[in-house]
């Protein structure tokens, strides 16, 4: 939808939508409340008939009123019936329970109103108040400053400030909490926010970002085993992980995929936890990579970077992602071995850089 149009293509426009800085934006939103960008959806999703969604809303409610039970004796049913895609109208409270952010917020009463109260850190107020225009411009939540999601995602970012000064504010939080916004009240997406942040991607958002940089090359060593032409043609143009996967794991995707792929890579990254990151990961750099035809287009470091932040559209496209992410040849070995030996490895550089000083 970003592409310029001359005075002929601008007067065939139909009256549903206008011209903004070279964009055409719809004034009817679509059915995630995009009214134009990358991630508009104006086609109607090709999902399971309405009685299946209707079975598995029931299944969903059945289990949500006996979650205790599920997490305890029957977890694997939970992770089937995430794997399948939650009922559109179930999956802003399973994902609040799925990520823990009820235990969370049942635990701690009141406590993200006391945050709002609170003063907060000047510094990481005024970092807020510079990135909030720019989350999600063309939805409808967020597309201006009158819109209430602007005034909510400034609450949620202020409030896990105040919560972990250590912390403070990462500028890769504000899309995540604003895709959570999209889909619960303030007070649930603060704490579903606060259990991605500090358990899910725990120490990602440090200001030293190591643990992106170790979860960088982990990545490398697993494309290595399923996709080596791929993992030698990045060597070859010395694409380093953190060129291109840092946005994908710093905002879980939120910036990168369909709204569709990204709502099924959700339901089961919140289910199954980090490992779907790099599972997503790995299905983009192998589509993109994997074949001496694909990699010819990309002799060099910016050809290569340029198609893995443009991925072709069926890449994405939410039926082919799914499938491609649990046809992965990667064990649960695989992930603790790669992850041991890239530990280990950041280890004794930081101490060999510290030998040296």
């Amino acid at each position: 939808m970003a592409s310029a149009f001359n005075a002929d293509t601008i007067s065939e426009c139909s009256e549903a939508s206008t011209l903004i800085d070279g964009s055409v934006i719809s004034t009817v939103p679509d059915r995630h409340g995009f009214l134009g960008g990358s991630q508009y959806s104006p086609e109607p999703r090709q999902g399971p008939p309405p009685e299946i969604v209707l079975r598995r809303e029931r299944k969903w409610l059945k289990m949500l009123s006996q979650w205790n039970f599920y997490m305890d004796r029957n977890y694997r049913k939970i992770k089937e019936r995430c794997r399948k895609g939650i009922p559109m109208s179930i999956r802003p409270r399973a994902w609040l329970y799925l990520c823990g952010g009820k235990i969370l917020m049942d635990k701690n009463q009141n406590l993200y109103e006391d945050c709002l109260r609170a003063d907060g850190d000047p510094k990481c107020i005024e970092e807020i108040k510079k990135d909030i225009h720019r989350q999600f411009p063309t939805h409808e939540m967020f597309s201006s400053e009158d819109k209430p999601g602007q005034t909510e995602l400034f609450n949620v970012l202020k409030a896990y400030t105040v919560q972990n000064p250590k912390i403070g504010y990462c500028q890769a939080q504000a899309p995540v909490a604003a895709f959570l916004l999209m889909h619960m009240p303030a007070v649930q997406a603060f704490w579903c926010l606060v259990s991605i942040s500090d358990k899910y991607l725990e120490d990602y958002y440090s200001p030293s970002m190591e643990v992106v940089q170790r979860d960088g090359l982990i990545l490398q060593g697993l494309l290595k085993k399923v996709c080596p032409a791929a993992y030698k043609h990045l060597k070859k143009v010395n694409a380093e992980p953190m060129f291109y996967c840092t946005e994908w794991f710093l905002c879980a995707f939120t910036r990168t995929l369909p709204w569709d792929s990204l709502l099924r890579v959700w339901d089961i990254f919140l289910c199954e936890g980090v490992k779907i990151l790099f599972k997503t990961a790995l299905v983009i750099l192998i589509s993109c990579l994997g074949t001496a035809k694909s990699r010819k287009q990309c002799p060099g470091l910016c050809e290569t970077l340029n198609r893995l932040r443009n991925p072709p559209e069926e890449i994405l496209s939410e039926q082919n992602l799914i499938y491609n992410i649990y046809r992965l040849d990667v064990s649960e070995k695989d992930f603790e071995m790669e992850h041991q030996k890239q530990t280990v490895k950041l280890k004794n550089e930081k101490a060999a850089a510290n030998g040296q000083r």
